[in-house]
C-alpha cells in the first residue's frame, strides 16, 4: 500500500545542468514557504500561483540574484505539498549559492525522482503517470512524446483500473454464488460467468497489445540489417540516416564490422545495425564480421532481411531460422530500379530502391502496421517492460481461471485467479506496491523531477 510522503522539505535544481538563460530551483515540503521567504525577507511572498519579482539574499544580506518566485499551497501542487519555485538566471554559481542557503536554513537536497515520488505517495498521480513523466523527458520522437503525454493524462491508467475493477466485481459475484449454494439458479453454470471471463480476457489482450506498441515508442528498437553480400544493406543504412555512415562499393564483403546509426523512423527511435554480408568465407577478417552479424541477429528487436533480384540466399535463411519466433523479420527487396519493379509492399515483401529512395515510405508504413502503430492515433500510450510483465502475468491468471471454470466448474479456483489478476494490475498503478519497486522506478529519474 502507498505511504504518505516524508515531512522534511527538499530542494533541487529542476533545469538541466550547465549555463542557461533561466534556471529553476524547486522546493517541496512543509517549510517551503518559510525557506523561500527567508531568501527575500523584506518582501511578502507573492499570491498563490502568481509570479512575483524578488531579490534573493544570503543570510548575511548579500544579493545572490533577482528573479521570479512562485508559491503553490498544499494540496494544490504537483507533489501535493507546499511547493515554491525560484526562477533565476541559469548560472551554476547562482543556483549553487541559492541551494546552499536553502540547505543551511533547513532543507535537504532531493534524491533523484523524489518530487515525482512524493506526488505519487500523496495521491496526486499514480505509478504509471509518474513513470510517464520520465518517459516524456526522455522521449526521442514526436510520437513517443505524444504517447507519454497521454499516459500522464491517465489514458493507460484508466483502462487498467477499469479492468481491475471489473475483475474484482466478477470475483465478488462468484464468491456470492459460492456463499449461497442453495439458490435455485446456479450462477456458475448458466454461462454468464464464463462469458464475462472471456470478455475480460479479450479486453486484457487488447490492452496488452497497446502496451507492447507503447513500449516500442518508449524504449525504441534495435534493428539488425542482414542479408547476403552486396544486396544494398549499407546503402539502405545511408539512405535512412541521410549521410554516408557506411562505406558502399561494388565489391562484395566491403562491410566487415557492425556499423550503427541512431535514427527516428516510422515514429520510433531505432538503432540500425548494418552487418557484414552472411556467407561462407575463408577470409579470417570477413569471417569475424559474419560472426558479429550472427550475434547482432540474436540481440535485435527487429530484423530487416535485405535481398536483391536474386532473392533470399540459403546461408542467410539458415541464420534466420535460429531466431526466436517472437522476433519479427521484414523482408526488403532492394534494387528495384535495376529490375523495373514498382515500389510498395507486395505479398508482405517491401520493394524499394535504397539508391533512389523509392519505396522508403512504403517501408515506413509497413513497419508501423507490423508494430501496431498509427500515425494519427489518439489511443497510444507509453509503456515499459514492467507494465508488459504485469499485464502478461494477469493474463496467465485469467486464462487459468477460465480453464478451471471450464474443466471443473470450480468457482473457488476462478475467484482466486481473478483476485491474483487484479493484484497484478494493481501493481501497475501502485495500488499494490513495495518500497523495493518504488526505489527501482524513481532512482532512474533526474534530480529535480
Amino acid at each position: 500500500m502507498k505511504k504518505k510522503a516524508e515531512q522534511d522539505t527538499i530542494c533541487a535544481v529542476a533545469t538541466p545542468p550547465g549555463r542557461g538563460g533561466v534556471g529553476i530551483i524547486r522546493l517541496s515540503g512543509p517549510d517551503s514557504f518559510a525557506l523561500a521567504h527567508g531568501l527575500c525577507p523584506s518582501e511578502a511572498l507573492p499570491a498563490p500561483r502568481q509570479a512575483g519579482y524578488r531579490s534573493f539574499y544570503t543570510a548575511d544580506g548579500q544579493v545572490i540574484d533577482q528573479g521570479l518566485l512562485l508559491c503553490f499551497p498544499a494540496p494544490h501542487s504537483f507533489t501535493g505539498e507546499a511547493v515554491c519555485e525560484l526562477h533565476t538566471h541559469g548560472s551554476p554559481v547562482i543556483q549553487n549559492a541559492l541551494l546552499a542557503s536553502l540547505i543551511t536554513a533547513g532543507a535537504r537536497h532531493a534524491d533523484p525522482g523524489e518530487f515525482s515520488q512524493r506526488a505519487f505517495l500523496n495521491g496526486r498521480i499514480d505509478l504509471i503517470q509518474a513513470e510517464a513523466i520520465a518517459d516524456l523527458i526522455a522521449a526521442s520522437s514526436e510520437q513517443a512524446a505524444r504517447a507519454a503525454q497521454r499516459s500522464m493524462e491517465g489514458v493507460f491508467s484508466k483502462q487498467v483500473m477499469a479492468l481491475a475493477d471489473a475483475l474484482t466485481a466478477l470475483r465478488v459475484w462468484v464468491e456470492a454464488a459460492l456463499d449461497f449454494p442453495d439458490e435455485d439458479i446456479d450462477f456458475l453454470a448458466d454461462g454468464k460467468v464464463s462469458e464475462r471471463v472471456h470478455q475480460l480476457r479479450l479486453e486484457l489482450e487488447r490492452i496488452l497489445d497497446q502496451a507492447q506498441s507503447g513500449r516500442v515508442l518508449t524504449e525504441g528498437l534495435k534493428v539488425a540489417i542482414v542479408g547476403a553480400p552486396n544486396v544494398g544493406k549499407s546503402s539502405l543504412l545511408n539512405a535512412l540516416s541521410q549521410r554516408d555512415a557506411a562505406i558502399v562499393t561494388a565489391i562484395a564483403g566491403t562491410t566487415r564490422d557492425v556499423v550503427r546509426e541512431q535514427i527516428v523512423f516510422a515514429g520510433v527511435a531505432m538503432t540500425l545495425a548494418d552487418t557484414a554480408g552472411l556467407r561462407d568465407t575463408d577470409d579470417p577478417i570477413e569471417a569475424e564480421g559474419v560472426a558479429r552479424a550472427h550475434r547482432e541477429l540474436q540481440s535485435a528487436d527487429l530484423i530487416w532481411h535485405v535481398v536483391d533480384g536474386h532473392g533470399a540466399q540459403p546461408f542467410v535463411l539458415n541464420a534466420l531460422s535460429t531466431l526466436p519466433a517472437a522476433v519479427p523479420v521484414i523482408e526488403i527487396r532492394n534494387k528495384i530500379d535495376e529490375c523495373d519493379k514498382p515500389p510498395g509492399v507486395h505479398q508482405g515483401v517491401v520493394h524499394l530502391s535504397a539508391l533512389s529512395g523509392a519505396g522508403l515510405d512504403a517501408l515506413q508504413h509497413h513497419i508501423m502496421r507490423c508494430l501496431g502503430l498509427q500515425e494519427t492515433s489518439t489511443n497510444e500510450f507509453s509503456a515499459r517492460k514492467r507494465h508488459i510483465e504485469a499485464l502478461q502475468a494477469a493474463l496467465v491468471e485469467l486464462n487459468e481461471g477460465e480453464q478451471a471454470l471450464s474443466a471443473t466448474g470450480s468457482g473457488e479456483l476462478l475467484a482466486e485467479h481473478l483476485k491474483t489478476a487484479a493484484d497484478e494490475l494493481g501493481r501497475l498503478t501502485g495500488v499494490v506496491t513495495s518500497d523495493e519497486l518504488l526505489g527501482r522506478i524513481f532512482a532512474d529519474f533526474c534530480i529535480g523531477k
